[in-house]
C-alpha cells in the first residue's frame, strides 16, 4: 500500500499534478458555497466557457494564457450586465446568450488554427503537462482569491442570505456583486489548467453543492467542501494515474460520487436517510391493530 502511494510522487510531474489539482479546486470549493447559496451556478457555468477565445488568442500571440482568460472573463460580465440592463432579457437569457456566443468564437479561432493551438488541453485541461511556471501560477491566483474569500466571508454570507440588511449595515450589495465576479474570474482561469474549460464548472459547483447537502450551517460548509475537495483531487490523480485516464476528469468523478454519496445517504437530507426515517416514523398497520386492541 505504501509503495502504491509513493510510486506516483517519485515524478515531477506527478508532483505538479497534485500541487495544481489541490490548490485549484480548494478555491473552487470555497467559492462554490457562495455560489450555490447565491444562485449563481450558471453564471460559473457562463464565465468558464466565455473564457475560451480569450485563452485561444493568448496562446496565438504567445501570451500567458491567464491575461485573456481574465480579459475576456471581464467582457463577458460587462457583457450579460448590459443585455440584461438594457433590454426585457432575464438573466438566464442573457448568460445563455453570451457565454454560448463567446464559447463559439472560441471554437471557431480554434478551427482557423488548429495546428497552433491544442483543442483538448484547453478544453479538458492538462494536469500532467504542467510547469514549474504553471504551478506558480495557479498556486499564487488560489492563494489571493483564499484570502479574499475568508477576509470577506462575514459580508459575502450576508449577501447571500440578506441583501437589504447588508446595505442597512454600510455594506454595499453592488461592490461584493462586482468582487464576487472578480474572484470567480481569476478562479475559473486558475482551474482551467487543471481541469480544462469544458469541466470548470464542475469543481465549481458540486463542492459546494454537496457540503449543502451535509450541513446546515454556512461555517461548516466552508470546511466541508474545501476538505472534500482536496480528498477528491488526490484521489482523483492517483486512479488517473494508474488507469491512465483524463486526470482532469477523474478528479471530477471523484466529486461526483462524493456528490452521489451525500445526495443518498446525508443525515438529514439524504434520499435512503428519509426514507429510513419516514419507515421507522411510520408503524406497521399490523402494529397499530395490536396497540387499538
Amino acid at each position: 500500500m505504501l509503495d502504491l502511494l509513493v510510486e506516483p510522487l517519485q515524478y515531477g510531474f506527478m508532483q505538479r499534478a497534485l500541487i495544481v489539482a489541490i490548490a485549484a479546486t480548494v478555491v473552487c470549493a470555497l467559492l462554490s458555497c457562495w455560489l450555490v447559496l447565491i444562485g449563481w451556478s450558471l453564471m460559473g457555468d457562463a464565465v468558464s466557457h466565455a473564457v475560451l477565445p480569450g485563452v485561444v488568442l493568448a496562446y496565438l500571440v504567445g501570451a500567458p494564457f491567464a491575461i485573456g482568460a481574465l480579459l475576456f472573463a471581464g467582457i463577458a460580465v460587462a457583457l450579460i450586465g448590459l443585455v440584461r440592463g438594457t433590454t426585457r432579457v432575464k438573466e438566464d437569457a442573457a448568460i445563455g446568450v453570451v457565454f454560448t456566443t463567446l464559447f463559439a468564437l472560441g471554437v471557431v479561432l480554434i478551427s482557423k488554427n488548429p495546428s497552433q493551438v491544442d483543442l483538448h488541453h484547453i478544453l479538458f485541461g492538462n494536469l500532467l503537462g504542467l510547469a514549474t511556471t504553471d504551478v506558480w501560477q495557479v498556486s499564487l491566483l488560489a492563494a489571493v482569491v483564499f484570502a479574499v474569500l475568508v477576509v470577506k466571508r462575514r459580508d459575502l454570507t450576508l449577501f447571500a442570505f440578506d441583501r437589504v440588511q447588508a446595505h442597512a449595515l454600510g455594506i454595499s450589495p453592488a461592490r461584493l456583486s462586482a468582487l464576487l465576479l472578480a474572484l470567480l474570474a481569476v478562479t475559473i482561469v486558475a482551474a482551467i489548467q487543471a481541469v480544462g474549460v469544458i469541466l470548470v464548472v464542475a469543481v465549481l459547483i458540486i463542492p459546494g453543492a454537496t457540503a449543502y447537502l451535509l450541513t446546515d450551517r454556512i461555517s461548516r460548509m466552508l470546511i466541508l467542501a474545501p476538505a472534500l475537495a482536496v480528498a477528491s483531487s488526490i484521489v482523483g490523480v492517483y486512479t488517473s494515474y494508474y488507469s491512465d485516464a483524463s486526470t482532469g476528469g477523474v478528479v471530477v468523478l471523484a466529486q461526483a460520487v462524493v456528490f452521489a454519496a451525500a445526495y443518498l445517504f446525508a443525515p438529514r437530507q439524504g434520499v435512503v436517510t428519509a426514507a429510513v426515517r419516514r419507515s421507522r416514523a411510520i408503524p406497521d398497520k399490523g402494529d397499530s391493530e395490536v396497540r387499538v386492541a
